[in-house]
């Protein structure tokens, strides 16, 4: 299925959003007919725990990860046998977006191409159900014959709080717990919820479902870190604190490090970078994260694709006052009208922004990027203080691990620190794993491509087969 390219990029304004830019591109989608009734799908009975170790790959995890109106999802094949080797099978993957309409379709067998398509579903039970019913259906050629070779369903969870500092079995207590937290993620944990009741709705009761939290990685911080300097009260009676998000991720690539570096949890001291659309920064002591740069919400910390990152508080009431908006609409304009989308007027995208950058000189194209730059270089002095050092940084996301460009620009002219990037290693180092560090360098530079799917998978059979996640 062809998409349209888009043509070069202009700046236009936003009727009604005083300052605000956006850019005009359209989309061409396929459409084919919805994935016909499989009898096939049939509700698992009852399990409380699946096997410690097998031999064989034949657990089956499915993880989804659900948005307000999208449902990621892949499944994967893993046990204790396979986690120790490192040797899980990731069979199928896909997304649905635009639930709740005419959505579009994305499912990939393995390593296999994409296929696209588009069908009216109209909502996330029935997104949730579309995917068991291609998983199982003869024509998928996915290795599962029933839903009932579904031994477990993962699922992101944004928001643990406090409560929840690892992966748990959904429960109804659990669910509940997650429902009172939803005043400090408003925008996720309903989603999540949501997802959480789908699966029950299209497995039965009887497939374990367990909550990965986004929260739980950050939850070692010391007080120092995690309070910000407002009446003690506010933590006390409102949970205001830092929370930091993207913990699966930042976890995963200090697990992947560890295995290439051949070091022991406990000799682990890095600095980890998750640059995407989404960014953080994560500093990673004895394997447990000690400070991170995103806070009570995803909105502070770095610049990002839409979301300004750190910025002065005070900003909100004067941009409210002068161009007449609500609280709500200067959030909104601060999580998807700001970052690099913002500064630049043309694109969230960093991949369009390098290309207008170089193609076409645009001064506010690199203004973004250099902004995005500093303000992670900003982050890496202040994690390099606080750690008195490091043994390692880490590049991940999409941003981190595809663009080598990005790379050598937070790196540039950072020797004084010990840390000095090589050109040609770099410039290898495209999606893939590798160290891209001089010889020279004091501090060792890696691209680690993130996994968090991988790990929800795992953590899952870590919990509902009785080990420790």
């Amino acid at each position: 299925m062809e998409i349209e390219k888009p043509q070069r990029l202009t700046r236009t304004f936003i009727s009604g959003t005083p300052g605000v830019w956006t850019v005009s591109r359209s989309q061409r989608w396929g459409k084919d007919r919805a994935v016909p009734s499989n009898p096939r799908l049939q509700h698992a009975s009852f399990r409380t725990s699946i096997p410690a170790s097998t031999g064989v790959h034949f657990v089956h995890i499915l993880v989804l990860n659900v948005g307000s109106s999208t449902l990621k999802f892949q499944l994967i094949d893993t046990d204790g046998d396979a986690i120790a080797a490192a040797s899980d099978r990731r069979l199928a993957g896909g997304t649905i977006e635009r639930i709740g309409g005419e959505a579009i379709i994305a499912l990939q067998v393995g390593d296999g191409r994409p296929q696209k398509s588009a069908a009216s579903i109209r909502d996330l039970s029935a997104a949730v159900e579309y995917v068991i019913r291609w998983l199982t259906s003869e024509t998928s050629g996915v290795a599962i014959a029933t839903a009932g070779d579904i031994a477990a369903v993962g699922h992101r969870v944004v928001h643990g709080g406090e409560r929840f500092t690892r992966s748990t079995l959904v429960t109804d207590e659990v669910r509940h717990e997650i429902e009172d937290l939803i005043d400090l993620a408003p925008l996720h944990n309903p989603h999540n919820l949501r997802g959480i009741a789908a699966a029950r709705a299209v497995l039965g009761p009887g497939v374990p479902q367990v909550a990965v939290f986004d929260t739980a990685f950050h939850q070692s911080l010391p007080e120092a870190a995690f309070l910000y300097a407002l009446p003690y009260q506010m933590y006390r009676r409102h949970g205001v604190r830092r929370y930091g998000f993207h913990g699966t991720s930042h976890r995963y690539i200090a697990y992947r490090y560890r295995q290439l570096a051949g070091r022991s949890r406990e000799e682990t001291k890095i600095i980890t970078l998750h640059l995407g659309n989404g960014a953080s920064a994560c500093a990673i002591s004895a394997g447990a994260s000690i400070d991170t740069s995103m806070g009570f919400t995803p909105l502070e910390g770095l610049v990002m694709g839409t979301r300004s990152g750190d910025l002065d508080p005070a900003i909100l009431d004067y941009i409210a006052e002068k161009e007449g908006l609500n609280l709500r609409e200067v959030e909104a304009l601060l999580n998807k009208q700001s970052g690099l989308l913002g500064v630049s007027g043309l694109t969230a995208d960093m991949r369009e922004l390098l290309a207008e950058e170089a193609e076409h000189q645009d001064r506010r194209a690199r203004l973004a990027i250099d902004l995005f730059c500093y303000r992670v270089r900003k982050y890496l002095g202040a994690y390099l203080a606080a750690m008195n050092g490091a043994d390692a940084i880490v590049f991940s996301g999409g941003i981190g691990a595809n663009a080598p460009q990005v790379r050598e620009r937070i790196c540039r002219d950072l020797d004084w620190l010990g840390i000095t990037i090589d050109a040609e290693r770099n410039a290898a180092v495209v999606g893939g794993e590798g160290r891209i560090d001089a010889s020279t360098s004091r501090v060792a530079l890696w691209v680690i491509p993130t996994d968090e799917e991988l790990l929800i998978a795992r953590d899952t059979w870590r919990v509902v087969s009785g080990h420790d996640p």
